[in-house]
């Protein structure tokens, strides 16, 4: 549970990781940014647990790296999701002209346990004899999920965008640098007598 909100290491040699293993794909520049933006664009979306999908799909879409997407996805992390669910959610109900029922932030976690438990009870009642029961399911959908889902398409396209254009320039440098490097180290192989 502790390596969930605090990996070995530390969060600084988790972004390092992520960050040399996204320079190092053998794609184009613009390949693997197209897969950046999928991936910091799925963390704005609701579907928790599914974001390896949607980042993928999204970036077969847009003819993105498919590997760069997976790895952007860790945009979302412990640390971000509270903002981005909070910048969501409130987006959200702003364009759909709904406010939040009051004492909304302390009663979010207590909407997500009870609608937890009732697709646990429906599930249940899949293979017993009980009733399934939707209330809590329904008002979490009209007072959480819709209003995220609406809601993290502007501020996960802003993000995205930006972040493109941070790591496309990033990305062709050092792919240049790197081709510089082995074209140097080839030439020594080729040439040893030259080095002499």
């Amino acid at each position: 549970m502790a390596e969930a909100l605090w990996p070995r290491g530390g969060w600084a040699r988790a972004f390092e990781y992520v960050k040399h293993r996204v320079r190092r794909l053998p794609d184009t520049p613009e390949k693997i940014a197209r897969g950046i933006w999928a991936g910091v664009f799925t963390t704005f979306t609701p579907f928790y647990g599914l974001h390896f999908i949607c980042a993928a799909i999204i970036a077969k879409l847009m003819r993105g790296n498919i590997l760069a997407a997976l790895l952007a996805t860790f945009f979302g992390n412990p640390l971000t999701y509270v903002p981005i669910g909070i910048v969501s959610l409130n987006t959200g109900h702003f364009l759909l002209g709904t406010r939040p029922v009051e004492g909304f932030e302390t009663s979010l976690g207590a909407k997500f346990a009870t609608a937890g438990a009732e697709l646990w009870h429906n599930f249940l009642a899949l293979f017993t004899p009980r009733i399934a029961h939707w209330d809590e399911l329904r008002v979490f959908y009209d007072e959480v999920f819709f209003p995220y889902m609406i809601g993290g398409i502007l501020p996960g396209i802003v993000t995205a965008t930006v972040v493109y254009y941070l790591s496309l320039p990033v990305i062709a440098a050092y792919q240049n640098r790197r081709r510089k490097r082995l074209r140097a180290k080839l030439d020594r192989l080729k040439n040893p007598a030259g080095d002499a």
